[in-house]
This record gives structure tokens, C-alpha cells and sequence, in this order.
């Protein structure tokens, strides 16, 4: 289905892995700089586990009557994310890790989600499987 996304949905999403897929491997490539590349992908992926839920929260709020639950539930994964990023640099493995189930856990309730459109869910697992090996690349190239 995802060859029914839009195209500019899915220029824009699969450029957006740049994000989770440029850190590991600048990384790899110049070692002088792996904490700055740590330090930007947690930064990333706590940004787009943020966005993520704000999309859930705006569709939720679209509608005549919101659902409390929803409105409630699209609100964690900002706070999740803000709760990895203030953790210390030296938790820089778990905290992609976090970022990572959180991800992970968003994608679950977004391929499940009623009322989307039928490409939504096939995007979705692309880019979070994209999303995922850049933090599990993070976490063993850029916390050594």
C-alpha cells in the first residue's frame, strides 16, 4: 500500500530518515565526532516521537468530539520524549533505546488507528522500521 501514499508524504517521510540513518554512519565514518552524532539523533528521534503524537492529537481534535482517551493518550509520546532528553548524555544507549520502544509503541497504535488513510499504516511501517535501524546502528556505532 505504500505505493499509494501521496508523493509528497512519501518524499518527505523517507527523507526524514536521513535523520535516523545519517547519524550511525557519520559516526562510523569520523569516530572524533560520534557524541555529537548521539547527541543529534536522540534529539531527532525524540523530536519525531513528538510529532508523531501531535499528529494523533490534531486528527483527535478535528473531529466534533474529540475523544478524551485520545486527546490524553497523543499527549505521552511528547512526554516520553522530553523524559529521555533530559536524562545524561552517559545513558546515551538507553536513551535511544527508550526512544526506540516509544517509536515502536506509536507505530503500533498508528497501524491499528480507525478512520486513516489505507496507505497511512504501510508508511508507517517503512519509516518506522527505517527509524528503528538507525537507533539500534546508533546505539552500537555511537555509544562505544
Amino acid at each position: 500500500m505504500i505505493g499509494a501514499t501521496p508523493r509528497a508524504v512519501l518524499v518527505y517521510g523517507l527523507l526524514g530518515l536521513s535523520g535516523f540513518l545519517g547519524p550511525p554512519l557519520a559516526g562510523w565514518l569520523w569516530a572524533d565526532h560520534r557524541d555529537l552524532a548521539a547527541r543529534f539523533l536522540i534529539a531527532y528521534a525524540a523530536l519525531i516521537l513528538s510529532f508523531l503524537g501531535g499528529a494523533r492529537w490534531g486528527l483527535a481534535v478535528a473531529r466534533p468530539s474529540p475523544s478524551v482517551a485520545t486527546v490524553s493518550l497523543a499527549m505521552l509520546p511528547t512526554l516520553w520524549a522530553v523524559g529521555v532528553l533530559v536524562l545524561p548524555s552517559a545513558l546515551s544507549a538507553w536513551q535511544m533505546g527508550a526512544l526506540a520502544a516509544g517509536l515502536a509503541l506509536q507505530w503500533l497504535w498508528d497501524v491499528r488507528a480507525r478512520g486513516l488513510p489505507a496507505w497511512y499504516p504501510g508508511l508507517r511501517t517503512v519509516l518506522s522500521l527505517g527509524a528503528l535501524a538507525g537507533l539500534a546502528a546508533g546505539s552500537l556505532v555511537l555509544t562505544r
